[in-house]
């Protein structure tokens, strides 16, 4: 049977932001309990008291993430790029020989952007404007689903053994997502990151990261 306490605490874990501000011990209880009495009476279907719910928010112990903050100082240089766009197609049994198509006519061409990623449904493009007629044409025959024009990327090296960096992604999307920052896409490799971001928000984005290194 589920209680308050239980009830409560699993909101909060689905909220991260909220659990991290609980751990850091900046929470007034009292404010939260009123906040999140109509979604606890919801979920248990019944009239819950103030009181309570302040019980079980001081019942809860979270985690701190241990966020190796030498980490954050040893990304590496940023690079910014614009004029870029993402074409989403649904996969077929001929985009892999489209794709093929499309790599053979822009191997021999610098300073160009190509990116493709695909998983079991779809297969996803990011190409600098400039590729996007020859996208067009050999793609001609698949079934677009979205098309994304004029975003700008952010490319940041990576520290290294950033795999075992604990929290690392976490700290830098809780602090794009404080300062209202909406993060389009994102690529990573074992030693690069890319957030593909709309033009808007470009430079806040790159003053942001820039403050993190220099923290």
């Amino acid at each position: 049977m589920k209680t308050i306490t239980t009830c409560v605490h699993d909101i909060i874990r689905h909220q991260p932001f909220l659990d991290d501000a609980i751990a850091r011990d900046i929470v007034n209880f009292s404010g939260l309990a009123e906040d999140l009495r109509p979604e606890v009476e919801k979920e248990m279907r019944k009239t819950v008291k103030v009181g309570s719910i302040i019980m079980a928010l001081r019942r809860y112990a979270p985690k701190r993430t241990k966020i190796n903050m030498n980490s954050l100082r040893e990304l590496g240089d940023i690079i910014v790029r614009s004029g870029i766009t993402e074409y989403t197609f649904l996969n077929s049994k001929t985009i892999i020989a489209n794709k093929s198509r499309l790599l053979d006519a822009v191997k021999d061409q610098t300073g160009v952007y190509l990116n493709y990623s695909s998983n079991y449904q779809e297969s996803n493009i990011l190409v600098s404007s400039s590729l996007t007629d020859l996208v067009e044409d050999y793609f001609k025959n698949e079934v677009r689903v979205t098309i994304k024009e004029d975003l700008s990327s952010i490319t940041i090296a990576l520290p290294k053994n950033s795999s075992q960096s604990v929290g690392l992604y976490f700290y830098i999307f809780k602090l794009l997502a404080y300062e209202g920052i909406p993060v389009f896409e994102m690529i990573s490799t074992s030693n690069y990151f890319a957030l593909f971001l709309e033009r808007e928000y470009v430079n806040k984005a790159f003053l942001l990261l820039n403050e993190i290194k220099s923290n």
